[in-house]
């Protein structure tokens, strides 16, 4: 955790805040690196700083090369119910794994680093798809892999591949490692904190759980002392005051992942996953992937309950058949959030909605905005 940083640090960090350009944070981020001491509590806060000022140099790159005409950077539109990027190292399996899932043709090749772009593939799963992606290679350092690592932020999920006939439990450990320095957590916090900065109010403090080992006191405290006059922090579930400074200079993204153990034919491959289990999080599925019998349907049903989605169907009501294609929402959406996805206007004028649910004795029920919805729902709103 980042604590302890002594005054000049937290000057420094707070001018990063009022930088404007990449340019001038650039600059502030390099100046606020060389303020942070060099010890084992500072080490994730060193390493994301780095991850950060590379992201920069990258996206400053880029405009240089879009004004001289070219292109640059990983990023790859979403499409589907949800976008899923492929990460690992050279050689792991990641094209060979996207060919299996998905409609997309990468080279498959024994050279090293053969995927130098990011390659998308449409995966399906029941009545909707999937997008994969695969990311070039890993490298094993946070500074090289900023592009790579930036695609994994804006994926919806991630998709961790290692090869057991390798040093897999040090692939594994190594990706972890390089994601927690990104900030980017694949295990899903007990608590999170969202610090929204103000134009005026000052600092405010919403608890929605409880703080550990602290008071709003403390946090409004803290904050300040980096330099930050006007805010709404959001506490969600349990946080600490390291939560607070973490969320502060070095927030972190919660993305589900499933692991894939490529080559389990292998001999001893039992062994292998039993030692992948010890280091991975409880929390995160560990799927072995055998050449001679490849399961879609397992990890496309693994990425659904991970990303915690459900498949909503919609109706006319002059229609006696409901859309064969789904909506895709969140677990815990309401009618009303259903309304809003399909359009501005039925949200703004709703009156009900009939609902058709496998969970509900009778068929249809009238439902009002804020009743919430459940997988294979067929819903016909009335505005």
């Amino acid at each position: 955790m980042p604590t302890n940083l002594p005054p000049e640090a937290r000057a420094k960090w707070a001018r990063t805040l009022e930088a404007r350009t990449p340019e001038e944070k650039l600059r502030s981020l390099q100046d606020f690196l060389s303020s942070i001491p060099q010890h084992k509590g500072t080490s994730k806060l060193r390493a994301h700083v780095k991850h950060q000022i590379a992201l920069l140099r990258r996206e400053i790159e880029e405009r240089k090369q879009k004004k001289r005409g070219g292109e640059g950077g990983l990023g790859v539109k979403k499409e589907g119910a949800a976008q899923v990027v492929l990460l690992g190292y050279t050689k792991s399996g990641r094209s060979w794994i996207l060919s299996k899932l998905t409609n997309a043709k990468p080279e498959v090749s024994s050279v090293p680093y053969t995927t130098r772009e990011a390659i998308p593939g449409m995966m399906p799963y029941m009545d909707i798809c999937f997008q994969l992606v695969e990311a070039p290679a890993l490298r094993g350092d946070v500074e090289l892999d900023a592009q790579v690592l930036s695609l994994a932020r804006g994926a919806d999920a991630l998709m961790l591949v290692v090869d057991l006939s390798k040093d897999f439990v040090g692939q594994l450990s190594s990706m972890l490692k390089e994601l927690q320095e990104a900030g980017i957590n694949i295990e899903e916090p007990k608590g999170s904190v969202n610090i929204i900065k103000q134009k005026a109010g000052g600092i405010r403090v919403a608890i929605s759980g409880r703080l550990v080992g602290c008071s709003t006191a403390d946090v409004v405290k803290l904050v300040e002392g980096y330099g930050v006059k006007n805010a709404l922090i959001r506490v969600n579930g349990e946080a600490s005051l390291d939560d607070v400074e973490e969320a502060l200079v070095r927030p972190s993204l919660y993305k589900p992942a499933i692991i894939i153990a490529n080559k389990a034919d292998l001999t001893r491959s039992e062994e292998k996953l039993k030692m992948l289990e010890a280091i991975k999080p409880k929390s995160t599925p560990l799927i072995p992937v055998f050449e001679a019998s490849f399961n879609n349907d397992l990890i496309g049903s693994l990425l659904f309950k991970a990303l915690r989605i459900i498949r909503v169907y919609t109706k006319e009501p002059c229609s006696e058949e409901p859309s064969k294609e789904p909506l895709i929402l969140k677990e815990g959406s309401t009618v009303m959030d259903l309304a809003e996805k399909i359009h501005s206007g039925l949200s703004r004028n709703f009156k009900y909605a009939k609902l058709w649910s496998s969970n509900l004795p009778f068929k249809p029920v009238k439902v009002g905005a804020s009743f919430r919805l459940n997988d294979g729902d067929v819903v016909e709103v009335h505005a």
